[in-house]
């Protein structure tokens, strides 16, 4: 931050940078907690539910997509940890299954 309490074009980038970073590391600490990778035109989701629904109106196909158990990639949540989520779009979504790593004795 300058000296005269603006905030310059530089430190909101290295803000977005460490904001950024943070979540990466959050994922990466909990994606082996849940079962699937929901990607949506908007989101990135880790859930250990999926709904997946394709629906039709007015001549008009969409998908409905409910998770349990969710957690959210979005840098400006304050709880990225979410019992359901749905929703709803005309984009595409992609739903992968993790694989879960091998037991170790």
């Amino acid at each position: 931050m300058r000296n005269d309490g603006h905030v310059s074009a530089e430190d909101l980038e290295n803000y977005e940078t460490e904001m950024e970073l943070a979540l990466y590391r959050e994922y990466r600490d909990v994606v082996n907690l849940f079962a699937y990778v929901v990607e949506t035109e908007r989101r990135f989701y880790l859930a250990n539910h999926v709904d997946l629904q394709v629906r039709s109106a007015a001549g008009e196909v969409y998908f409905e997509l409910r998770l349990a158990d969710a957690w959210v990639w979005d840098v400006y949540r304050s709880a990225r940890f979410v019992k359901s989520v749905r929703v709803v779009t005309f984009k595409d979504v992609n739903v992968e299954e993790l694989a879960k790593a091998d037991l170790q004795l």
